[in-house]
């Protein structure tokens, strides 16, 4: 069974930074991708950055290309969010996301998800 576990959220000031983490756990084989989306109340999930374990191929969304990094450390199973120049508009729940195909997981076909971690930006 697949587990995702967020951890690394919080509040921060407008243009700070925050890193989250997702560890992983039961994926069966070294290739699979995994990433983060985001929602805010009343609003639907969106996808925010994407990593495709096999070849490192990473895609993130316009909103918050160059401020949001996606890192992996294989030997701790975990996936780092680094996020920096954050805004207010990037206050939201972020949730940890994991499928066996990358452009399949990029679309919301999502197979796994974490629990989520709350991202609060003051302005």
């Amino acid at each position: 069974e697949v587990q995702l576990v967020e951890s690394g959220g919080g509040l921060v000031q407008a243009g700070g930074s925050l890193r989250l983490s997702c560890q992983a756990s039961g994926f069966t084989s070294d290739r699979y991708a995994i990433g983060w989306f985001r929602q805010v109340p009343g609003k639907e999930r969106e996808r925010v950055a994407c990593m495709y374990s096999g070849d490192g191929t990473t895609y993130y969304a316009d909103s918050v290309k160059g401020r949001f990094t996606l890192s992996r450390d294989d030997a701790k199973n975990t996936m780092y969010l680094q996020m920096n120049g954050l805004k207010a508009e990037d206050t939201a729940v972020y949730y940890c996301a994991g499928g066996r195909f990358f452009l399949k997981l990029w679309g919301g076909d999502v197979d796994y998800w974490g629990k989520g971690t709350l991202v609060t930006v003051s302005s």
